[in-house]
């Protein structure tokens, strides 16, 4: 790897478990690795130890803080870190705290970079003002080339400061050569599921309505209904992620898997911390989400561990997902076909399904790697950083 001493200083609400946390970890590991020093502006959260442990540096800001005060209050704290620090970088990945560090990056003189991890909302005026403040950084990264149009499409960016660096999946963590049958064992006990499981489905997404998982409830419901009498149970869906702020669809969720009878078939098990082991217990996973995912890093985890995945046909799956090669793209919401592309897998011979996750696993290889991910972040900050020399 290509030396990079400087320091960086990336700004993210909180650390725990999503595509942008996760992305952060990723990133504050490659600049240690390159001779750097990566500092993180946050509330902390779940990840904060493996930064430490990567060798980061946590700096506590009130950055979840969507009030007006609060943001401005925090550009002085940043631009103090700054200073003290002597950061070279200012790397932002959400729309609150970016106008905290635009202003503290003004005023400190320090490259100021933004990272879409979403696929933001622009209706209203007032709404299209907050998001610019991820289309104000001297570059702009795009997670997805779908991300990128929708930039794009809502004006404001020059498009030569504009590049598309896809997700990466860390191919060290998601190996399923890996994950040992000890570690199966655990992760099933814990749950709370037997071995005879049937055709087993994982829906990896913290509990909220656009997530899908009231489509794959009610895709469940229909597969049993259509099974000859006693065989309903011979699928076993599991919903792999906290409820965290909306314990009340949770309890939503519950209710209809009561409602439609497949409590025995459908398992609400809260975070997952050995998700690699999730996948790998998983003959298929879903990605069913009923709004577009920016990028979905769900299709290239479950491609690394070498799982085909159906997912909805739109955002950034049609990107992530080779229809009929390394998985399925199904309607969004739409029960009938999700339940279809489910039975379609189940009744492919084992080889075949095979096959298709060995795709899957190239594709993500090949495609999206961690380490493409962070080479490219690292080379935009060298670019950056030469272009004002």
């Amino acid at each position: 790897m290509t030396r990079f001493e400087k320091t960086v200083l990336q700004i993210i609400p909180r650390l725990d478990a999503g595509g942008a946390e996760r992305t952060t970890l990723e990133i504050a590991e490659a600049v240690v690795r390159a001779g750097g020093r990566a500092l993180v502006a946050t509330e902390g959260g779940r990840l904060e130890e493996a930064i430490k442990n990567a060798g980061g540096e946590i700096f506590r800001t009130r950055a979840a803080s969507k009030n007006p005060v609060t943001v401005w209050a925090n550009v002085g704290l940043v631009a103090e870190i700054v200073r003290r620090e002597k950061v070279d970088i200012i790397h932002a990945r959400s729309r609150a705290p970016a106008w905290s560090a635009l202003w503290a990056a003004r005023r400190t003189g320090v490259p100021f970079v933004t990272t879409y991890h979403g696929a933001y909302n622009a209706a209203g005026s007032f709404k299209r003002l907050y998001n610019s403040s991820m289309l104000r950084g001297d570059r702009v990264i795009a997670n997805s080339h779908f991300t990128a149009d929708r930039i794009l499409a809502q004006g404001g960016v020059d498009p030569a400061r504009l590049t598309v660096i896809p997700r990466g999946v860390d191919l060290g963590l998601f190996d399923p050569h890996k994950v040992s049958p000890s570690r199966l064992e655990k992760l099933t006990r814990g749950w709370g599921i037997g071995e005879n499981s049937g055709f087993r489905l994982l829906l990896p997404a913290r509990l909220t309505p656009w997530k899908g998982h009231e489509t794959a409830i009610a895709a469940v419901a229909k597969l049993k209904a259509g099974a000859p009498t006693g065989q309903g149970a011979a699928l076993s869906l599991v919903f792999c992620g906290g409820a965290r702020d909306k314990p009340d669809f949770e309890c939503r969720l519950r209710a209809k898997v009561n409602e439609r009878g497949v409590r025995d078939m459908v398992h609400l098990v809260g975070d997952c911390a050995d998700m690699s082991a999730a996948y790998a217990w998983a003959d298929a996973v879903l990605a069913p989400s009923t709004r577009p995912e920016a990028f979905g890093r769900v299709a290239v985890e479950a491609g690394a561990m070498g799982k085909p995945v159906i997912a909805s046909d739109h955002g950034g799956a049609r990107e992530t997902v080779i229809d009929g090669e390394t998985g399925f793209l199904v309607a969004p919401g739409d029960v009938n076909a999700l339940a279809g592309a489910i039975e379609r897998l189940r009744a492919m011979p084992a080889e075949a399904r095979a096959m298709m996750g060995e795709k899957a696993h190239a594709r993500a290889a090949s495609v999206y790697s961690s380490a493409a991910m962070c080479d490219a972040t690292l080379g935009v900050y060298r670019a950056l950083l030469a272009g004002r020399a």
